[in-house]
């Protein structure tokens, strides 16, 4: 059997999505046959800027990725902040660069999920990832919403808790919100059932 390989690829400006990258990845991981590799985006803030808005060192266990490197995977995990109810411009210009693959529809028929982290409620835990989707729609990519197979989670409402029916999200509040453990467990679900649904897609390939 051949590997089937998952990228998850991410930005974090202070932590947060990272937390939930790594959960991500770790359901991924827990498929049979699957390799999940975490990717940063490049980083567009000056230095000066990262230190005024207390950022954190990057993760250096976590390579950049350039876009090209996005065709090696068969399907593919997203993570980014909110802002202003659309991915962070990091994330978006990553995605500007990808023109040669849209080009080529490299891309075309992978399956890919997203997650993300908000401040607070009205900060986009669903427009988010719904403005995220034209980026896979120009590519042909598959999006795969977790719909509500994340089960009675899915329901919690004693318990402040992001994400949704589009995927695995976070409120990171003023930031010193930390992802909880139910949030955790919807992003390592979210992994799993990604990682299966682009296994299953790439043994059974679509006939041309």
């Amino acid at each position: 059997m051949t590997t089937t390989k998952v990228y998850i690829v991410y930005y974090s400006l202070h932590g947060h999505v990272e937390t939930m990258a790594r959960e991500v990845q770790r359901g991924a991981n827990a498929v049979e046959g699957v390799e999940a590799t975490l990717w940063q985006v490049p980083e567009t803030l000056s230095d000066t800027i990262l230190q005024k808005v207390k950022a954190p060192p990057r993760a250096n266990d976590v390579a950049e990725i350039r876009p090209e490197q996005l065709v090696e995977a068969d399907g593919f995990l997203f993570g980014f902040p909110s802002r202003f109810g659309v991915m962070a411009s990091q994330f978006k210009a990553f995605f500007d660069a990808t023109h040669e693959l849209w080009a080529s529809q490299a891309l075309a028929g992978k399956p890919a999920g997203v997650f993300w982290s908000t401040g607070f409620y009205g900060g986009g835990q669903e427009l988010t990832a719904l403005t995220a989707i034209t980026q896979l729609v120009h590519h042909g990519m598959l999006f795969v919403p977790l719909g509500y197979t994340f089960g009675s989670g899915m329901f919690e409402i004693n318990e402040v808790k992001g994400g949704s029916a589009y995927g695995a999200g976070t409120f990171a509040a003023d930031g010193s919100r930390q992802p909880t453990e139910l949030e955790l467990q919807q992003a390592f679900y979210q992994g799993k059932y990604v990682a299966k649904i682009t296994k299953k897609l790439k043994n059974q390939p679509l006939s041309s």
